[in-house]
């Protein structure tokens, strides 16, 4: 890796696990403050590492600078040492900051635990989602208000606020009961969908595929399924629908870094382990009645598994998007379901559903007409493909974009 990626990349791997610790350490009242030092420790890495070179183990370099600077902190902060120091620690024992536990099984621990204490019914899921994407995921603040759909403003207020109430309900970070566990696993289940749909779908930054975000994702949902309380039907559907997506990674984007669209993916380089693996999961989430919006996507994703354009295939696919969208509404989900009744229905029926959405805001939904009118009107097409690209977000989907307009103009000549 060049020495320009190192330490985003480090930040988006190791930043979470710093403040997870600090903040279990330090109790959820300090949590800006463990924020601030982990945010901090990167800094020193950033001023440090161009001049000095990079340390022969970057990651216990930042380990060893984020416990200097939380002791340098203490000992410089009265409050700390009068107030807040008998709530993480025994008054009655020597408080050795040096002591902080950053093995790998704490660090798991503290993740899973700090997503549980984020997720307390005290706040908003809006909130809660928020916090955790900032603190367990090391998402800035725009991605923050992209993931959610709200200005950064209004994101910036209601983390404050959600501090706030968290510090006033001085919860400690452990393991909530199992029925309070229950109550609060869907928003955590939300939150680590929100996490690797980012991370494939990148819509805060100009990237086809985020790798390390989705496996951030799956590393979590993991221990929520290795825990046995935790250990769920939907926690096995959203696994399973991790594994799915996943499982093409290596084939959806070129070495230029470019997308690979589904019908021109390299079949032999879709991982066939994480396919059997989703299948497994899925199988584990059938257990029970409830079925939710995981279980339904996870469905999906495993039809997108199997490369044919067979009827049976488009109308199962079908009717999981029906009972998906009479679970939650969502724009993307109807466009999708519009374009698998182009492969049942035919493209003119397709069409006129399309256009009664009138989604004039979504570049998905002028993307699909131009999908949908291609090799019927190609004029129309190629209007509905420019339109899309004149209101796209991100470099990489105007690009996927200008492929389709490409292709018009080649079928053309």
């Amino acid at each position: 890796m060049e020495e320009n990626d190192l330490i985003p990349h480090l930040f988006r791997n190791e930043f979470s696990k710093i403040a997870a610790v600090l903040c279990k350490h330090l109790g959820i009242s300090n949590i800006e403050i463990a924020e601030d030092i982990a945010s901090e420790t990167f800094l020193t890495a950033l001023d440090s590492w161009p001049y000095k070179g990079i340390p022969e183990n970057p990651v216990a370099w930042l380990y060893t600078v984020a416990k200097n600077k939380a002791k340098n902190y203490l000992n410089r902060n009265q409050l700390f040492t009068g107030k807040i120091l008998p709530e993480v620690r025994d008054a009655s024992k020597q408080f050795e900051f040096a002591e902080i536990d950053l093995s790998d099984s704490n660090i798991t621990d503290s993740k899973l635990q700090m997503l549980f204490a984020i997720c307390h019914p005290s706040i908003s899921q809006e909130a809660q989602i928020g916090l955790a994407l900032r603190i367990l995921c090391g998402f800035g603040i725009d991605e923050i208000a992209n993931a959610l759909l709200i200005n950064r403003e209004a994101i910036n207020k209601k983390l404050f606020r959600a501090r706030e109430k968290l510090r006033n309900e001085k919860l400690k970070i452990e393991f909530p009961s199992e029925g309070e566990i229950s109550s609060r696993l869907e928003t955590v289940l939300r939150t680590l969908y929100l996490l690797f749909s980012e991370g494939y779908h990148s819509e805060s930054q100009d990237l086809v595929l985020r790798k390390d975000l989705c496996l951030e994702a799956m590393s979590l949902t993991y221990l929520l399924r290795e825990n046995e309380i935790t250990n769920t039907p939907s926690v096995n559907a959203l696994l399973a629908l991790m594994c799915f997506h996943s499982s093409r990674f290596d084939a959806r984007k070129n070495e230029s870094g470019e997308i690979i669209l589904y019908y021109d993916q390299d079949e032999t380089l879709w991982n066939k382990e994480l396919i059997s693996k989703g299948a497994y999961f899925l199988n584990k989430a059938s257990k029970g009645t409830l079925v939710s919006k995981y279980h339904l996507e996870a469905g999906i994703a495993y039809w997108y598994t199997i490369r044919d354009d067979s009827t049976e295939k488009w109308e199962s696919i079908l009717i999981l998007f029906d009972e998906l969208l009479a679970i939650e509404t969502s724009p993307i989900a109807e466009l999708n379901r519009i374009y698998i009744r182009s492969k049942i229905l035919g493209r003119d029926a397709a069409i006129k559903e399309a256009m009664q959405l009138n989604l004039i805001s979504n570049h998905y939904y002028y993307a699909l007409l131009g999908e949908l009118f291609t090799g019927i009107d190609n004029q129309k097409a190629r209007t509905n493909f420019e339109h899309a690209l004149s209101i796209a977000k991100t470099e990489a989907q105007k690009r996927i974009i200008l492929m389709k307009i490409e292709k018009l103009r080649n079928d053309s000549l």
